[in-house]
């Protein structure tokens, strides 16, 4: 409840507005104004909202005298002291509470829509501006508690190792050209590699006699021979021989001064 200190505010004032006995509440469903004797409101009067500290009070008073009929405490919106029926946005039940404690619930009416709507709005932002000032509360509390020191006390100090990881093993260092040869196997016996050889005969008194030869000859043959020695080291003896045969005899055309190619 608001303490007696506080002011009271205005928040709403509504010239016309039609309240109604409703019966009760049969089930969970909700109210239905079409329940309601819509035609013969039971009082007619003028509608005032008002706020005092946190809580907003809707008065239904007299147009001429002012003199309150019935008063609605409200702690919270939407809540169970004001309730919107089921089948219209113009009717509304309200939970009226007199001096002693004692409360009922009464229904109520807005002929134009735009009240309705009015007296929803000024109940709205009540509660948001409550629910702000709990959060404005909530966290100047939190920060007037005691604070987390994290500085330094006096002749404290801090150790820190930089550098000091653990030592990793170096790589092995590779070879740069690509592939290691892998050494051959004990007893092993490696062969030379063949000798060519290139013979080149040109013909004599070509020029003398007016005709141009030029023959070429390539013969290669090339024999290896592999021996082997018990009393020899590991790798063994190694011997080659290449013999060459002697290049044939040039054929010549007789008076003819072409090339010949072989």
């Amino acid at each position: 409840m608001a303490s007696e200190g506080e002011y009271e505010s205005i928040l709403c004032v509504k010239p016309d507005v039609n309240v109604y006995r409703i019966p009760p509440r049969a089930s969970n469903r909700g109210y239905r104004a079409a329940d309601w004797k819509l035609d013969t409101p039971d009082w007619t009067g003028r509608m005032r909202i008002t706020a005092k500290g946190k809580v907003a009070y809707i008065k239904l008073e007299d147009k001429v005298s002012g003199e309150l009929f019935a008063q609605a405490p409200v702690n919270e919106y939407p809540g169970i002291a004001v309730e919107t029926v089921s089948d219209s946005s113009r009717y509304f039940v309200l939970r009226i509470q007199d001096d002693n404690g004692r409360s009922a619930f009464i229904g109520v009416g807005f002929g134009d829509r735009g009240d309705a709507f009015d007296f929803n709005v000024a109940l709205q932002d009540h509660f948001k501006w409550v629910k702000q000032e709990n959060e404005i509360k909530s966290s100047q509390a939190a920060d007037s508690g005691p604070k987390l020191d994290l500085g330094f006390k006096e002749g404290q100090t801090i150790t820190l190792n930089i550098g000091q990881g653990k030592k990793r093993d170096k790589p092995r260092p590779q070879s740069s050209g690509g592939l290691g040869l892998l050494p051959p196997p004990p007893g092993g016996k490696i062969a030379p590699p063949p000798s060519s050889n290139h013979n080149t005969v040109q013909p004599s008194g070509g020029a003398q006699t007016g005709t141009g030869c030029l023959l070429e000859l390539d013969s290669s043959n090339s024999n290896t021979v592999v021996q082997s020695n018990p009393s020899s080291d590991l790798w063994g003896d190694f011997s080659s021989s290449a013999s060459s045969v002697p290049p044939p005899a040039p054929r010549q055309e007789p008076s003819s001064g072409n090339w010949v190619q072989f």
